[in-house]
């Protein structure tokens, strides 16, 4: 394998020396050069780091998942858990909140093709504006502008254990003051997960290890429309509406052996199949007056969705030291409904540039959990599990320079939360409201053009995913077995941080921060049944990270390379003393990626992109063992006068993702090494027609700029 990466490097080095050289040739034979100015791939601004996608082959044969994988700063466990700098993320689509968490996020985003990717924004420093429950994570998507009719077509064949297939449309329609957008895909995809779990309990002595293999097949058809029509040059109104639909099916086995005292108790296998259908609706009616001359903003959004989940796995247990054999099956069909209503507006102060924004949101969520378990016990177990909550929020934020060096933001956010719980079956009910006040204070100063400073404070709370709530106890793929927990609380964090910016090319962030509670995994032990569930674990925990980011252009900004380091640290002392929990009190863990870009290689409308990412995730009372090294790289070919691209992408293959790791509870400890299928190679084949001219989303001043100001 070095080898091989060896090779690689140098063949690589000889192509960008021979460009180079071409280049240098090319130069010398015309006498003048025109300069077109060129956003690079990664910004790093006060408040945000923007990776610029648009146009990148690094979109070729991705979906929006894949190239959310690649963004700096940005990193996803394999229980699909995005995460920025360590901390939690809120995703955003062009600057509307998600309504996805986890997996139905990443199945959500595998929808989306990444040729219809913008830029990716991580703001590590939100304002007041959004609702987050520590730093945001923005896609925006391209906006065409010309008129007639526009497009692209995408087909893309992946090989990795299985075969897979994807294909995209993109289509615009521009005339005069009316604009329509439609998209669509469809991806047709299997994959391959393995586990092994080696658990120590402290109760009995006891020793498990449980060793599973889990095949995937998805079909994901989605289509979205957006209508937009400019009323008059101040004013437009919208219509979106989307559809997604993930019709699944899985098949997979589990061996589990048990033993008390280094003696055999028990041993046991279990066989499970899996169907089901994932459905999402949406629509959202909006209204903006944007008066230019002024810098006026009024936003109006108003929207509707609905999700359903319908699930039937079944399950074969058989017991060998124990001779036993039970069939079970689990029924289920969820259905979420959320109904909103955003308002926003903003407008300057004064000819300084002091800007003030505020706004207010009504969100309402209604949740219903049917299930039905048969196979426990001789009747079946039916559970109704009902989540409603409203949430309601105001926000405020003021922006302006002092002394021409002092940029300041400072923003409040209001929310007030009313929780309702009842399983039906049980009558247990819980009913809570609670509102909280969030602060956040962003400073930029100015020393020189090419040296500034700025610190933050941000305060923000983490809630619960509505399933976490449901008590209802089922059987997993494993031999084990899940439960929610509907005692949990929310779990607030406080955030300060530090940067530096130099020559505008190089950024150095510290953070700081700190939770006196949070909810993690927990497990019960009931018998031979281990159970595991969310709970909440008192403590303080204090977590510091220090980030570099530099971004770089060689050989006349063909060579764009963008670099991230950082550095993080975790005290958890207080923490595991109060939860009794026998884990390491101070962790320290490096990673970094690094991402390239090279255009237009000899002058023959070939690119190339690369990635590579080296982590080891920490996330709660889980603590990554190794280091995964994750790497991409591209090449494609632009045929302009035919309007097509062909590209060429290999994923992984040098080493492929193993996640391993420990969860420490007050019941013992469990090492898992899971293994996926996430490498191969993929060849795209894209055909573009009509004008591709692109316009980004205007944007309230105070959130695209630097804290206020540029």
């Amino acid at each position: 394998m070095r080898i091989s990466i060896t090779l690689a490097f140098l063949c690589f080095c000889t192509l960008l020396s021979a460009q180079s050289t071409q280049d240098t040739l090319k130069q010398s034979e015309i006498e003048g050069v025109v300069i077109t100015a060129r956003k690079p791939t990664v910004e790093s601004k006060v408040d945000r780091t923007v990776f610029n996608v648009e146009n990148s082959s690094i979109l070729a044969g991705n979906t929006t998942w894949d190239v959310l994988r690649m963004t700096p700063l940005v990193s996803i466990d394999n229980n699909d858990v995005v995460k920025s700098e360590g901390e939690n993320v809120t995703v955003y689509i062009n600057d509307r909140k998600s309504v996805f968490t986890g997996k139905e996020l990443k199945e959500y985003l595998k929808s989306i093709p990444a040729d219809n990717l913008m830029k990716i924004e991580v703001i590590t420093n939100p304002s007041s504006r959004y609702e987050t429950s520590g730093q945001v994570i923005n896609i925006v998507l391209k906006k065409r502008e010309d008129e007639g009719v526009k497009g692209s077509i995408s087909m893309t064949n992946t090989q990795n254990r299985k075969n897979n297939q994807y294909s995209g449309l993109n289509l615009n329609y521009h005339k005069g003051k009316f604009t329509q957008t439609i998209t669509g895909s469809y991806n047709d995809y299997s994959s391959f997960q393995s586990d092994t779990t080696e658990s120590l309990l402290y109760l009995n002595n006891e020793s498990r290890r449980t060793e599973s293999n889990a095949l995937y097949h998805s079909r994901m058809p989605s289509f979205s429309s957006t209508s937009e029509w400019e009323l008059n040059d101040k004013n437009n109104i919208g219509i979106i509406g989307e559809f997604f639909q993930n019709n699944s099916s899985s098949e997979g086995n589990s061996t589990g052996e048990i033993l008390r005292n280094g003696l055999p108790y028990n041993q046991y296998s279990v066989e499970q199949q899996e169907s089901s259908n994932y459905r999402v609706l949406s629509s959202n009616i909006f209204y903006k007056y944007y008066d230019k001359q002024k810098n006026k903003i009024f936003d109006v959004n108003a929207g509707v969705n609905y999700n359903t989940h319908e699930s039937d796995r079944n399950f074969l247990r058989y017991q060998t030291l124990l001779p036993f054999m039970e069939s079970q099956q689990v029924k289920s069909h969820t259905q979420m409904r959320n109904y909103y209503l955003k308002l926003d507006y903003s407008q300057p102060l004064d000819s300084a540039g002091s800007t003030f924004e505020a706004g207010m949101k009504l969100d309402f969520n209604n949740n219903h959990v049917p299930t039905d378990y048969y196979g426990f016990t001789s009747q079946i177990l039916k559970n109704r599990f009902r989540y409603r909550d409203n949430l309601n929020s105001v926000y405020a934020n003021y922006s302006s320079k002092f002394f021409d060096h002092l940029d300041v933001r400072i923003g409040l956010r209001y929310e007030y939360m009313t929780l309702k719980l009842h399983q039906e079956t049980d009558n247990i009910q819980r009913e809570d409201s609670y509102g909280i006040l969030m602060p956040n204070v962003l400073l930029k100063y100015t020393f020189t053009p090419n040296f500034n400073l700025s610190t933050s404070y941000n305060y923000s709370i983490w809630r619960p995913w509505y399933s976490e709530f449901n008590p209802f106890e089922l059987p997993s793929g494993d031999g084990n077995y899940t439960k929610g927990n509907m005692d949990l609380e929310s779990n607030p964090n406080h955030r300060f941080t530090l940067k530096a910016g130099i020559y505008k090319k190089y950024f150095l962030s510290l953070n700081y921060g700190f939770t006196n509670q949070d909810y993690w995994d927990d497990y019960i032990q009931d018998g031979d049944r281990l159970i595991s569930y969310p709970a909440n674990f008192p403590g303080r925990s204090e977590r510091y990270s220090a980030n570099f980011n530099t971004n770089q252009t060689f050989f006349q900004n063909k060579l764009n390379v963008n670099l991230n380091l950082g550095l993080n640290y975790i005290d958890n002392s207080d923490f595991n003393a109060r939860n009794g929990i026998e884990s390491k009190d101070y962790l320290t863990n490096f990673g970094g990626s690094v991402n390239f870009s090279y255009t237009n290689l000899f002058g023959k409308n070939i690119n190339l992109s690369g990635w590579g990412g080296l982590y080891k995730q920490n996330n709660g009372n889980t603590q990554g063992n190794t280091f995964n090294f994750y790497h991409n790289f591209s090449v494609t070919k632009i045929f302009e006068k035919a309007g097509l691209e062909a590209s060429l992408r290999f994923n992984n293959i040098f080493m492929k993702p193993v996640f391993d790791q420990t969860t420490y509870s007050q019941v013992g400890t469990f090492h898992t090494i899971s293994r996926s299928d996430w490498y191969g190679a993929s060849f795209t084949l894209v055909k573009r027609f009509g004008n591709q001219k692109v316009k980004e989303n205007s944007k309230v001043n105070a959130e695209k700029n630097e804290g206020g100001r540029k």
